[in-house]
């Protein structure tokens, strides 16, 4: 029996990635924008069981004006409840357009 190749497989973000990035991309509206999935370093460890762990750099013209805590506060909003999104902790690089 064939097994399928993985460096054939389409590579697609996990879902929890795909739905972080569709909510900021909805209510953002990012210049750019980076959602990274850093589960696998944090295996084993208690709270992986509650979610995943994700890293987000974001760029938006929605925090112009704003303090860093701010625009993570908005990021947050934006999100709403990280619990159903699959999230334990979430790491914010939250930038201002050039």
């Amino acid at each position: 029996m064939d097994t399928p190749n993985e460096d054939l497989a389409p590579r697609v973000a996990p879902l929890g990635s795909q739905r972080l990035r569709e909510r900021l991309n909805a209510v953002l509206e990012p210049l750019e924008i980076e959602v990274e999935d850093d589960s696998a370093l944090h295996a084993g460890h208690a709270g992986a069981r509650e979610g995943g762990h994700y890293r987000v750099r974001i760029v938006s013209a929605h925090f112009v004006g704003l303090a860093p805590l701010a625009r993570h506060r908005l990021v947050y909003a934006a999100l709403g409840d990280l619990g159903s999104l699959g999230v334990h902790a979430l790491s914010i690089d939250a930038r201002l357009p050039p």
